[in-house]
């Protein structure tokens, strides 16, 4: 042992990258084969190894991405007990709702159909599923039962006048089709616009979960009025409608609802638009604010107190963290060992002094040029007086044939390549917060510029390692944001003005949905939730539920006016008919994925229940207050106009 320990003291780096100062702990650090590695297997196996070799006097900390991987995986049996109980949710909610066959029925079997499809055009085109972003698919099944009960509570209505089953299912579909048609459609192009950001993940998301959003025009418009068409009759009609003196229940909804569209018109229009507009004022403060990226040091996937979090802490006290910025020398010549030549030793050398004397420096840097000052020392008789280095070709070479000798090129792998024409200048940062992040990329972009990037033998390229591919998934995401929001307000601009034929309808429809997206915005500022990969789907997504919402309201509004002849009076019909589906899903979404707050040990898990719970909250406010609130306002002409599928009034058909 103090042989061992001798050596360690002469080998240089040892105890900065493999042995803590205080010689307390010590770094085993494994590479693999991306193409060839299970995430899954790899970390059972390291974590299996670890626990069985940890005893009184020692605790074994394991780190880094297939482990991180590894710990999503190990929640997957919890992620789909939390969504059985999400599911189970939504079907209790459905019974004490309905209380009938056909309301309970309907919306569990198109669901279920959808869902089939989803998965299994999946299966057909063989992507994989990422664990984490299954939240989605679970609010597509949401989205299904929202449309359904759509479906339902204008079946009910007309069946209430009719009294005939299979005459109430046409007619529910002729007066819902274009609008729930519509709404699905721009539901689903939401979902397939996230495949703009050139990330595969992004793009097998949006293949998957867009598919799954557009097979809702088949399942829910044609299935749904099948399926009613040939259930037995409903015998609580009137009690669901809230026309029934003892539906204590659904009367108390009709008369919540009452009040709450006469916020839109009169003099309650003059205090919600003040509100409305503090809530821009607001939004518009804080939204800049929104963080891109990691906030966190470890994974933001995990709760801090997780074993993994632990894991990475215990690491960055000992040493000098698991992030890496690698800036890579590219040798230009096959024929040249280029990272032997003394020119780039010298730009190596002062790439590294200059990050350590910047303002935020690195924890470490590491290079093979740090190698040969030692090497340069033993070819001498062992003089320190030769470890400087002479940055002429004849001195660099003879160090390098000295750090070389008995030796193979193989042991310097993680500072240069097997042939020595390429290298890295290594460097080491305590966490990956995005504002760290940011700092490093920031000084070695100055550096390198100051330095130089192209030389005769050699190109400087930044960069690569933990650091930058974080940085360049967040910039990706920071950018397509912006892209991905333009083309779906774009698309909903123009199919909502065809449809209409107004653009007036579009902006107006518009206007309600880019404003629940900024209240997102600000409330995910609130809670610590940064823009990344994981979170950018659930805005998309929000912008199609309150699309679906606005569309379906406005439609009910078009319909209502002809025969009411007065603004009022039409917002308030539609409020209470329309509106009562959408606070009915929209409330049922919001108890069925609360739970997972509670009941997560995945962080995101936790953070997406409950940020998808604010998404239905917030777009269920603004569907029930502001798109009527802009109609009274606006008074546009397209509501009072003949277009056939808004005027369609099924009373006289």
């Amino acid at each position: 042992m103090a042989e061992f320990k001798a050596r360690v003291n002469k080998a240089p780096y040892v105890q900065t990258f493999l042995i803590s100062p205080d010689e307390k702990a010590t770094m085993v650090t494994a590479t693999f084969i991306e193409r060839l590695l299970d995430y899954g297997e790899t970390s059972d196996y390291v974590q299996a190894l670890a626990e069985r070799e940890r005893d009184e006097n020692h605790e074994i900390y394991v780190a880094g991405a297939p482990i991180l991987t590894g710990w999503v995986y190990t929640y997957q049996t919890e992620m789909l007990a939390i969504f059985g109980i999400t599911l189970t949710a939504l079907f209790v909610s459905l019974i004490l709702y309905m209380r009938n066959i056909p309301g309970v029925v309907t919306p569990l079997f198109v669901s279920l159909i959808a869902a089939i499809w989803g998965f299994g055009f999946v299966g057909w085109i063989g992507d994989p599923i990422e664990p984490l972003i299954m939240v989605v698919p679970l609010l597509l099944v949401a989205r299904s039962f929202s449309h359904c009960v759509q479906f339902i509570e204008r079946y009910y209505e007309i069946y209430d006048e009719t009294g005939d089953r299979h005459k109430s299912a046409e007619l529910s579909l002729r007066v819902l089709m274009a609008p729930g048609a519509l709404g699905i459609f721009t539901d689903a192009m939401g979902l397939f616009l996230i495949a703009i950001a050139p990330i595969p993940v992004m793009e097998r998301f949006a293949l998957f979960c867009g598919f799954w959003a557009l097979i809702l025009v088949p399942a829910n418009l044609f299935l749904s009025p099948i399926l009613l068409s040939y259930f037995p009759a409903p015998k609580n009609v009137k009690a669901l409608l809230g026309k029934e003196e003892g539906a204590k229940f659904h009367g108390a909804i009709v008369g919540l609802l009452k009040r709450i569209s006469q916020l839109c018109f009169g003099r309650g229009a003059r205090y919600s638009t003040t509100i409305l507009a503090a809530v821009i004022a607001v939004c518009l403060y804080t939204v800049p604010q929104i963080k891109v990226g990691n906030p966190v040091e470890g994974s933001n996937l995990l709760w801090e107190e997780s074993d993994y979090n632990g894991a990475v802490r215990a690491i960055n006290d000992n040493f000098p963290g698991l992030m890496t910025l690698e800036i890579v020398f590219e040798g230009k010549d096959e024929n040249i060992r280029t990272v032997k030549r003394a020119r780039t030793v010298e730009v190596m050398n002062s790439i590294q002094r200059k990050l350590e004397e910047s303002e935020y420096p690195p924890t470490a840097t590491l290079s093979f040029a740090d190698y040969l000052p030692e090497a340069n020392r033993l070819y001498q008789g062992g003089n320190p007086k030769w470890a400087p280095l002479d940055y002429e070709d004849f001195a660099v070479n003879a160090a390098a044939g000295a750090l070389l000798l008995g030796a193979s090129s193989k042991a310097f792998s993680h500072v240069a390549d097997f042939e020595l024409k390429n290298g890295t200048v290594s460097l080491w940062f305590k966490d990956n917060k995005q504002e760290t992040v940011d700092r490093a990329l920031e000084a070695t972009r100055q550096v390198i510029a100051e330095v130089g990037q192209d030389f005769p033998e050699f190109k400087i390229r930044m960069a690569t390692g933990a650091i930058a591919l974080q940085q360049s998934v967040n910039e990706t995401v920071d950018l397509y944001q912006w892209y991905i929001l333009a083309a779906l307000n774009l698309v909903i601009l123009i199919t909502c003005s065809l449809a209409y034929g107004s653009v007036l309808a579009g902006i107006l429809l518009l206007i309600p949905v880019n404003l629940s997206n900024l209240m997102l915005g600000s409330v995910m500022v609130s809670m610590g939730i940064g823009l990344d990969v994981n979170t950018l789907p659930i805005a998309a997504i929000g912008i199609g539920v309150g699309i679906d919402y606005g569309i379906y309201l406005l439609s009910r509004i078009c319909e209502e006016y002809p025969g009411e002849g007065d603004y009022s009076e039409a917002i308030q019909t539609a409020v209470m008919t329309t509106g009562k589906a959408i606070f009915f899903t929209a409330t049922i979404v919001l108890i069925s994925i609360l739970p997972w707050y509670f009941l997560s040990g995945l962080k995101f898990l936790a953070d997406m229940g409950l940020l998808l719970v604010l998404v239905m909250l917030i777009n269920m406010v603004v569907a029930l207050v502001g798109v009527p609130l802009l109609v009274y306002l606006m008074r546009p002409r397209f509501v009072s106009a003949n277009i056939a599928w808004l005027q369609e009034d099924w009373r006289k058909i």
